[in-house]
């Protein structure tokens, strides 16, 4: 009877790697890497340089729409009762909306195998920073006008306001970095330095959980937090599945015989 046909030895290896050592993957993340092992497979699409540039051009011109958006509101005296609240939730959801898009490209592009989803990672993260800045800039001018002793007193005051500060520090980093002449630079640091996103997204929900949770409103920052919870979980698996297939495919160490190698004893 042929091996795959026995139960008992489908569960014992199952449970031992190919070299006789035991998995180290639990029962949950090896479910979820053969759900992404056993991905349908999807058309390879390369776009052209000219192709990809109109891309990139679509893209930058629809991430500039809530900016358009805003003008266009301010212009017609459409933006509320308090505009600069309106101003500021605005500019923030779109701030969280650009690190998700952010964050999705490299599942993404392993999900569906597209590698020139790369070239657009950087224009959405600059995005990000973008709208954050703007949201910044809307509480440090028209809600605090400018006034050390007052902004202080409020990152200090209210919880959410010192997340958010810590998110729009944490981001300056990362947008300073960002050019290829600083990738050169900072080589293997460069990658290291940009896994802070993964925080800045955490932190950036737990903003707006926040600010959210004293109007008892928290179902829109949910939505965000399963996303961004989603997207680390994808990460994790697809991390530990790399190490396992790692971990198997390097045979066990070999123990060296007693004296010096290559010479016989006498």
């Amino acid at each position: 009877m042929p091996a795959w046909t026995c139960t008992r030895h489908s569960d014992r290896a199952s449970r031992v790697s190919a070299y006789g050592r035991p998995a180290i993957r639990s029962d949950a993340r090896g479910a979820l890497a053969t759900l992404i092992a056993a991905r349908p497979r999807v058309p390879a699409i390369r776009p052209s340089a000219r192709a990809l540039a109109w891309i990139r051009a679509v893209l930058f011109v629809s991430a500039l729409v809530p900016l358009a958006r805003l003008f266009a509101l301010g212009y017609a005296d459409a933006l509320g009762a308090n505009p600069v609240e309106f101003v500021t939730r605005s500019t923030g959801t779109w701030t969280l909306v650009m690190l998700c898009a952010t964050l999705s490209v490299t599942p993404l592009r392993r999900l569906l195998g597209w590698p020139w989803l790369l070239r657009l990672r950087r224009m959405l993260g600059l995005f990000a920073f973008f709208y954050a800045t703007l949201h910044f800039t809307t509480w440090l001018w028209f809600d605090q006008w400018f006034d050390p002793a007052s902004m202080l007193a409020d990152i200090m005051k209210r919880p959410f306001v010192t997340v958010g500060f810590t998110a729009f520090v944490l981001l300056l980093p990362l947008a300073a970095t960002s050019t290829q002449a600083m990738m050169r630079r900072l080589g293997r640091r460069w990658q290291e330095l940009h896994r802070l996103v993964y925080a800045i997204a955490l932190l950036g929900v737990l903003h707006y959980w926040w600010a959210k949770a004293g109007k008892n409103d928290v179902a829109e920052p949910f939505v965000y937090a399963l996303v961004v919870a989603g997207l680390l979980a994808f990460r994790l698996v697809w991390t530990t599945a790399g190490a396992v297939r790692a971990r198997r495919a390097t045979p066990p160490s070999r123990a060296r015989a007693p004296g010096r190698p290559g010479r016989r004893r006498p």
